[in-house]
């Protein structure tokens, strides 16, 4: 019966549930594209590789996905955020100087706002 009642109230929130999904994938559109624009030129760093990095579009969603799971995401945000004050090498580590309002923001609202929409619509 409770594994009934929760299929029954999984099928009747699927058609929210994918709006909700649907605006998560835009704020992440939205925040790597601006990644990708902000920290394009950080190729190195503690945390940033190769495979973690926001050259591209691909890579910039993979990485914010990472940091939205609460790996390491501090540790991307300060190495983005090296600037030519700071002695950054220019092409290699230089960053911006917002990325603590761009990292905090997007944790903020993937984290705090839009996760938490699908607990609340299955409940």
């Amino acid at each position: 019966k409770g594994l009934n009642a929760m299929m029954d109230t999984i099928m009747i929130s699927l058609g929210t549930l994918m709006s909700t999904f649907a605006l998560l994938l835009l704020v992440y559109f939205i925040y790597a594209v601006l990644a990708n624009f902000l920290f394009g030129e950080v190729t190195t760093g503690l945390i940033i590789d190769e495979y973690t990095n926001f050259n591209t579009f691909g890579t910039s969603m993979l990485t914010l996905i990472r940091a939205s799971t609460g790996e390491d995401w501090n540790y991307i945000m300060i190495d983005c955020g090296k600037t030519s004050d700071t002695g950054c090498i220019p092409g290699l580590t230089c960053g911006s100087s917002n990325n603590v309002l761009f990292f905090i923001s997007f944790m903020a609202i993937q984290g705090f706002i839009m996760l938490n929409l699908f607990v609340l619509i299955i409940t």
